[in-house]
């Protein structure tokens, strides 16, 4: 009696021996499988073109989903752009925290912004930018290794969105740095759980402190 063989052992003979349906071609024509979907018994070549075809559909849906990831990049590229630009020109205080919430809002479609600076440099008027922020949170932002994304609670920054803080159900923290040291930090809020979250990309987000903690450097500079 011969002994019947696993489907394991099958396969392996069908992986260590390529040339066999070359060599038994006629039997690919009494091959017959069921149909993924049900229904008739196909033959195995049949079944061959239909997992050519969902692996086609599968790297359609893929590419599809590169591209628009890219065009997403690309978006933001441009947009990261524009506020660099913006930054460049501007040459007062006022005009930085102008351009910043302006581009954030407007381009950025980030709906609430607030910034904090740990000094005041002389020359410059008393604005809710220089309002007192605890050593807590300072060190807090002097930790960060890179942008903070999540929820408020716990965090104490929700009271810098003012009356709009009930509605705040996550926000982004990004801290500014001057010569290495920590000098202030920018947070984002959202009322979508979902806009800034745990393990999100922050690329863009480090890009942003680092051009707005250049543009602060160099125009608190003027005045002092």
């Amino acid at each position: 009696m011969n002994p019947v063989l696993t489907p394991d052992e099958v396969a392996h003979f069908l992986q260590a021996n390529p040339g066999f349906f070359d060599q038994n071609a006629s039997l690919l024509a009494h091959l017959y499988v069921p149909h993924p979907h049900g229904g008739r018994a196909i033959s195995l070549n049949e079944r061959q073109m239909l997992v050519m075809r969902e692996t086609n559909r599968q790297l359609e849906a893929k590419l599809a989903e590169l591209i628009a990831f890219g065009e997403e990049n690309d978006a933001i590229s441009e947009k990261v752009h524009r506020l660099a630009v913006g930054l460049v020109a501007a040459e007062t205080f006022q005009a930085v925290i102008h351009l910043l919430n302006f581009h954030l809002r407007d381009d950025f479609a980030v709906p609430h912004v607030a910034l904090r600076l740990w000094d005041k440099p002389e020359g410059i008027e008393d604005l809710p930018e220089f309002a007192a922020v605890g050593e807590e949170l300072q060190a807090f932002a002097e930790g960060l290794t890179c942008p903070y994304c999540g929820s408020t609670a716990g965090v104490g920054t929700a009271s810098w969105f003012g009356e709009d803080a009930p509605r705040i159900r996550s926000q982004a923290l990004i801290a500014l740095r001057n010569g290495g040291g920590t000098v202030g930090l920018i947070a984002l809020g959202s009322e979508d759980a979902q806009r800034f979250y745990a393990d999100m990309g922050t690329l863009y987000l480090e890009r942003l402190g680092e051009m707005v903690s250049a543009a602060l450097a160099r125009v608190t500079k003027t005045v002092l």
